[in-house]
């Protein structure tokens, strides 16, 4: 189906919405994704029509942000439970085409490590993803979510790391100024980097890495900048006074990163460069950036072809099993 030299094309951080989950996002949650919400709730032949143009065989589907984050322990477990379900019927409509990563509800932590083993044994999923902090407040490096991180080890399967809207403390100190007239300063231009390499960061800081070493983390958006990062940051945490860790070697070990909304030269050499095209997989970002642009520039990009096989499909066949 591809117009890169037949090359089969998977992109694994493509979104949708589930109105069992956002019939509970409140405040600036929901607004998110207004602009495309019939696009959202398209899992159906639109959206099938939408991969076909744009010549994408596969897409991982996952709830938009927050997706169950912001929910208290009780109703986030019976609402991921749902969701998850819900997911798999869409996947089952089109099993060749859709795969899915569970929604976990996180605030509580042993329920979400049980959902992520149901997902993943009885419903297919090929992973799961978190959006920002848990119940606003919480990032996910904490030791009380480390039976989370247990799970996925056992269960072999990828945590991806997604962006929601920062912190309202964050946003008052740092971005308030200038929301009204560039709202996306809030978004996609700015918070959901911040907020999302800073998860990054403590995911390496926090230990878990060590504690469960076969653990394997995804960063969208060309690792929320971390990767050009990487060698300063791996340089200041070692410096005298800090306890000292091997940086530049955990994030390379255990993350991977997607091209979800990033479609850019300079920016993929960088990443090849620090990470190995190995621990790159391609993504959209769908529908908050539209299909067609992606396998464009995939297909003009300056690279070989086993390359471009591996971040097109190759990598995503192995780290989900698909």
């Amino acid at each position: 189906m591809s117009i890169l030299d037949g090359e089969k094309v998977i992109a694994i951080e493509e979104h949708y919405y589930d109105d069992q989950v956002t019939e509970h996002f409140t405040g600036v949650d929901a607004r998110t994704g207004g602009f495309v919400r019939d696009l959202l709730e398209d899992v159906s032949q639109g959206r099938i029509k939408s991969m076909d143009d744009a010549n994408i065989d596969v897409q991982v589907l996952s709830h938009g942000a927050p997706s169950t984050q912001k929910l208290d322990a009780e109703t986030g477990t019976r609402v991921a439970k749902a969701a998850n379900d819900h997911l798999k019927e869409i996947c089952d409509t089109h099993p060749d085409r859709f795969k899915g990563f569970a929604a976990l509800p996180t605030a509580d932590p042993k329920a979400s490590a049980d959902e992520l083993e149901r997902a993943v044994n009885d419903l297919g999923m090929v992973g799961a993803m978190i959006h920002g902090l848990t119940g606003g407040e919480q990032f996910i490096d904490g030791k009380q979510f480390w039976p989370i991180f247990e799970r996925a080890e056992a269960l072999d399967v990828p945590l991806y790391i997604h962006p929601a809207n920062p912190h309202p403390a964050v946003v008052d100190v740092y971005l308030k100024d200038y929301v009204k007239e560039f709202p996306g300063i809030m978004n996609a231009g700015w918070g959901f980097t911040m907020e999302t390499a800073t998860a990054g960061i403590r995911i390496v800081l926090s230990g878990v890495l060590e504690k469960y070493p076969g653990v394997k983390i995804i960063l969208g958006h060309l690792g929320e900048t971390l990767p050009f990062l990487m060698w300063r940051i791996d340089l200041a945490l070692n410096r005298p006074g800090n306890e000292g860790v091997e940086f530049k070697k955990l994030f390379s070990s255990h993350f991977h990163i997607t091209t979800s909304g990033f479609f850019s030269d300079p920016a993929m050499l960088c990443c090849i460069q620090e990470m190995g095209v190995d621990r790159i997989l391609f993504a959209i970002d769908y529908p908050f950036v539209p299909n067609d642009p992606g396998p464009v520039w995939m297909e003009r990009l300056m690279l070989n072809a086993e390359d471009k096989s591996k971040i097109l499909h190759g990598n995503a066949e192995k780290l989900l099993g698909i």
